[in-house]
């Protein structure tokens, strides 16, 4: 499979292993780093479409690395930790990252999520038939250039927030659930805890609001889900 793929772990073994499967599932290009400064010397020149990053490293909280790549890049970033608890998820999520990987872990599972995310980016720079740009009042999206502009400024969204303004943009107007956006955005082997949804929801908010714009453009329907407004409506 295609990908250049960034593995930021200061545990040798644990490294090697992940590597090993996912050359085993037909990765190439896999580049490694050892401490957080290493991983952003790395990442600026190598490009990689995912890091794998652990938050407890020698030198620098992986969070604080997480925070410094998206400065640059917009590639996938899944962490690694052995933090289990939904605050921790919370965190690496709000700082930019894309998923959460509890050690102990599964190395296969490790693959599949980094292909998924993989997956997702494809979809987000490859276009529909008809839907290469897509617009909602002052919202629009270039799915082939993988960018999302208000009012003609461009917005500065994760992987993830891009896949989750795409499909809220698509279905502008109706109510969709927590349910669905996680099986549309996240995918049905998602471990995402239920607050995620939430955090990206409100940094997608953020960028794509008039503060203090009234109504707002995204909305929660309680106990329903969530809605995207068709401005003049």
């Amino acid at each position: 499979m295609d990908g250049k793929i960034l593995l930021v772990d200061d545990e040798k073994d644990i490294a090697d292993l992940i590597e090993e499967v996912l050359r085993q599932d037909g990765f190439r290009q896999i580049e490694r780093a050892y401490t957080g400064r290493d991983a952003l010397r790395v990442c600026r020149a190598f490009q990689p479409d995912a890091v794998l990053l652990d938050i407890m490293l020698p030198d620098m909280d992986g969070l604080e690395v997480c925070r410094q790549i998206r400065t640059f890049s917009y590639c996938s970033i899944l962490f690694v930790s052995s933090k289990n608890d939904d605050i921790d998820k919370i965190l690496g999520l709000s700082c930019g990252g894309d998923d959460y990987i509890v050690k102990p872990f599964s190395p296969r599972e490790v693959a599949f999520r980094v292909k998924a995310q993989l997956r997702r980016q494809q979809y987000q720079t490859g276009a529909r038939p008809g839907q290469a740009a897509l617009t909602v009042g002052s919202l629009s999206l270039d799915r082939d250039g993988g960018r999302a502009f208000k009012a003609g400024q461009e917005l500065a969204l994760t992987g993830r927030e891009f896949l989750l303004l795409s499909y809220l943009m698509e279905n502008a107007g109706k109510i969709i659930s927590k349910e669905r956006l996680y099986e549309q955005v996240w995918g049905e082997y998602s471990s995402v805890c239920d607050n995620t949804i939430m955090v990206h929801i409100r940094h997608l908010r953020e960028k794509i609001e008039d503060i203090p714009s009234r109504p707002q453009l995204l909305t929660t329907v309680k106990g329903l889900g969530y809605r995207l407004r068709k401005e003049g409506t």
